[in-house]
C-alpha cells in the first residue's frame, strides 16, 4: 500500500468516525448511538436474576460482541489521528476507553462489567450528530454563572451544616434514645434528611417539643431549596448582555475535527484547523 493510499484511507476513516457533516459519518454516529443505548440495555436486564439466569448466554455473548466493536472503534480513533496522545488524554478519549475495559477486567474481577453502564456518557456525542453544539453556550453561560456564585453558595452550605449540626443536637436531648435519636450523628443525619425535604420517616420524633421542632426543619428545608436558585439566577441575570448572547458566534460551527490536533467547533467551509493551521480536508 503507497503512502498516498494510506493517507486517503486514514482521511476517509477519520471523517468518517470524528465527523457529523458526511452521510457516511452521520450513519457512523447513529450506528455507533443504537449500539450504545443497545448495551445499556443488556447491562441493565442481566442485573435482573430472573432474565439473567433464562438468557445469560445471549446476554454474555451480545455484551462480548459489542465490547469488542468498541474495542476496534477506539483503536480506529487512536490510529485515524496524528496525536493520539491528546485523544486518548481527553474527556471523549477517557470515556471511550473507561466504556470499552469493564468486559475485559470481569475476567478478573466479577461483576465489575456492571460498570459498562458508563457508557452513557458517549451519549453525549448526540450534540455533535444533531448539531445541537452550537447552541452550549448557552449552558456555558449558566456555568459561569454558577462559578462566579460558588462563593456565596459555600458560604451558604456552610451555615445549613453548621444548622443541621446544632437541630441535630437538640433533638437528640429532646427526644432521646428512646425515640430512635440514639446519639447525636444519627440525630444530625435526621436533620439533614428532613432539611433535604426527602424524609425517609426512619425516624420521628415523638414528643410535642420534637414534633415543633421537626415542623421549623421542614419550614426550613424548603427555604433552604429556594436560597441556591436565588442566588445562581441573580448571577445569571446580572451577567453581561454580551455572555449571553455568545451563542450568536457559533452559529456557522459544524462538526469537522482536526485531524492534527482533534480540534472541533470549526467554521462551515474553513479550510485550516483554526487552533493549529493543520488543512481540514487532507490526511
Amino acid at each position: 500500500m503507497s503512502k498516498t493510499t494510506k493517507k486517503t484511507w486514514k482521511t476517509k476513516l477519520h471523517e468518517i468516525i470524528y465527523e457529523a457533516d458526511t452521510p457516511a459519518g452521520k450513519l457512523f454516529d447513529i450506528i455507533l448511538l443504537v449500539t450504545i443505548i443497545a448495551s445499556i440495555l443488556l447491562v441493565m436486564l442481566e442485573s435482573v436474576d430472573s432474565y439473567d439466569k433464562k438468557y445469560h448466554a445471549f446476554l454474555n455473548i451480545s455484551e462480548w460482541i459489542i465490547t469488542m466493536l468498541f474495542s476496534f472503534e477506539y483503536i480506529a480513533r487512536i490510529i485515524t489521528v496524528k496525536k493520539p496522545i491528546k485523544y486518548i488524554t481527553s474527556f471523549y478519549g477517557i470515556v471511550d476507553l473507561l466504556s470499552t475495559i469493564p468486559k475485559y477486567i470481569s475476567l478478573i474481577f466479577g461483576g465489575v462489567h456492571a460498570l459498562a453502564a458508563l457508557r452513557a456518557l458517549r451519549l453525549l456525542r448526540v450534540f455533535r450528530i444533531l448539531k445541537l453544539g452550537r447552541y452550549i453556550g448557552a449552558s456555558n453561560n449558566l456555568l459561569l454563572a454558577l462559578k462566579a456564585s460558588r462563593a456565596k453558595i459555600l458560604v451558604f452550605l456552610f451555615v445549613v451544616v453548621i444548622l443541621a449540626v446544632i437541630l441535630g443536637t437538640v433533638m437528640y436531648l429532646v427526644e432521646g434514645k428512646d425515640h430512635g435519636f440514639s446519639n447525636i450523628p444519627q440525630s444530625i443525619y435526621w436533620c439533614i434528611v428532613t432539611l433535604t425535604t426527602v424524609g425517609f420517616g426512619d425516624i420521628t420524633p415523638q414528643t410535642p417539643i420534637g414534633q415543633l421542632i421537626a415542623s421549623i426543619v421542614m419550614i426550613l428545608g424548603y427555604g433552604i431549596i429556594a436560597v441556591p436558585t436565588g442566588i445562581v439566577t441573580a448571577e445569571f441575570t446580572n451577567r453581561p448582555k454580551s455572555s449571553l448572547d455568545s451563542t450568536k458566534n457559533t452559529v456557522n460551527l459544524n462538526t469537522q475535527a482536526c485531524p492534527n490536533c482533534s480540534a472541533e467547533k470549526h467554521k462551515d467551509n474553513a479550510e485550516f484547523c483554526y487552533k493549529c493551521g493543520h488543512p481540514l480536508n487532507h490526511g
